[in-house]
């Protein structure tokens, strides 16, 4: 094949793609892209990807597709090269696969090491067992947050042989704001409360501190408000639990309240008091931008994707999968955080048999009319790959949820 075929060829696809080819046009494009990329490489490498983009092909040529919307972006991290692209730019709802955005962001910018912190203050004169001033509760939107780490806030009261508090206990919410829904969800989302200061991840932390101070002796002359923490006020203890832990029941569940927990995170590192989903939005997209993407191609509304009004791309999604692969510490994290084909998570139920089974790690998301599955897969010949599956439109959403199925166990078949 000579060097002006080739050049002849590239230009007569471009031109395609500039003429919005038809749905089966632009699957056919895709393939002869990949073919012309490939050329000069070895047989053997292009033989088992065209293999593999046939298959793709063949899953795409559907009737659903007539009424439903699917972007679907194939990426190999082994080979550090596309294998598959259909409609990648395609803005879409992610739904749940959010999280993936929130939880890669997390991790570059706060940091694999992370802890949520959560601290209790003193204030004021203490003589003998009572304390003439006030205590204060340095709320950090901590999920996990629960018997134990109160059990510490009373004893170390009790340390300091107070029985008696003669003033108020301050609850300083000052990590966001007092918005309990987030932007574009609906009135029934309330299930996941947006209050920075949670007990077992319920909004009963008052509740929960006034009953531990009974069971321990201990007489509050004031109440229980908000507040902040007064200047002269010294640390007495703190309560931490690390980033792997929020990160597993946040992506292996999709729980909503630690994806929402970890996007106020991002939002509060900046110091702000208050912090709003605009500033955590902020930040996000700066790490968009370091991507090397445009930020205003994309809405981030909330962390957790329960919201109308987030849109992505399946390219956002795999470039924020590549990332994280090319950052050896963040990939650990993230691997061992994600459901795992046919095991365990939101994947237990799904994709039992081989070859998918065990060799695909992603993350689900689901809302009405809206299924996606992004995140990574061994293919058959052992190389690792990143993948991105959006399918919007669905009366059914089983419908999507097999498309993304019979995807994955044409990633990861082995060619003959």
């Amino acid at each position: 094949m000579t060097t002006s075929f080739l050049k002849t060829l590239f230009s007569l696809l471009l031109l395609t793609t500039a003429l919005s080819a038809t749905a089966q046009g632009e699957a056919a494009d895709s393939v002869s892209a990949f073919a012309t990329a490939t050329a000069g490489r070895d047989s053997l490498t292009a033989d088992r990807d065209t293999a593999m983009v046939r298959r793709l092909r063949h899953l795409l040529d559907n009737e659903i597709f007539e009424r439903t919307q699917v972007g679907l972006y194939v990426y190999d991290l082994t080979d550090d090269r596309p294998v598959f692209d259909y409609n990648r730019r395609q803005l879409m709802r992610p739904a749940s696969c959010q999280k993936i955005v929130t939880a890669i962001t997390a991790l570059a910018q706060l940091g694999t090491d992370y802890n949520y912190a959560t601290s209790l203050y003193l204030s004021g004169r203490l003589e003998n067992d009572t304390l003439t001033g006030s205590l204060s509760i340095r709320a950090g939107f901590d999920p996990r947050f629960g018997h134990d780490d109160l059990n510490a806030f009373v004893q170390a009261m009790k340390d300091l042989h107070i029985r008696t508090i003669c003033g108020d206990i301050l609850l300083d919410r000052s990590i966001k704001d007092t918005l309990r829904l987030g932007w574009g969800w609906c009135w029934d989302d309330d299930e996941t409360p947006l209050t920075p200061l949670l007990y077992k991840g319920r909004d009963r932390f008052t509740s929960a501190l006034e009953e531990a101070l009974a069971d321990a002796g201990i007489t509050l002359t004031g109440h229980v408000r908000d507040g902040r923490i007064p200047t002269d006020a010294r640390l007495l203890v703190t309560r931490r639990h690390a980033l792997d832990q929020i990160l597993r029941p946040m992506l292996k569940e999709s729980d909503n309240l630690y994806a929402e927990s970890l996007f106020a995170q991002i939002g509060a590192q900046g110091g702000r008091a208050f912090a709003d989903r605009r500033q955590a939005a902020h930040y996000v997209n700066g790490f968009i931008r370091h991507l090397g993407l445009t930020p205003d191609h994309y809405q981030v509304a909330d962390g957790s994707g329960l919201s109308l009004y987030n849109y992505l791309t399946p390219e956002l999604l795999v470039e924020m999968l590549r990332y994280a692969y090319m950052h050896e510490e963040i990939y650990l994290q993230l691997q061992n955080a994600l459901p795992v084909a046919g095991r365990d998570g939101t994947l237990r139920g799904r994709m039992k048999q081989k070859p998918a089974r065990d060799n695909v790690r992603a993350k689900t998301g689901t809302v009405e009319g809206v299924s996606t599955l992004a995140g990574y897969a061994v293919s058959g010949e052992g190389h690792v790959l990143c993948f991105a599956i959006m399918n919007q439109g669905l009366r059914y959403l089983s419908t999507g949820r097999n498309f993304q199925d019979r995807v994955c166990a044409a990633l990861t078949q082995k060619n003959d």
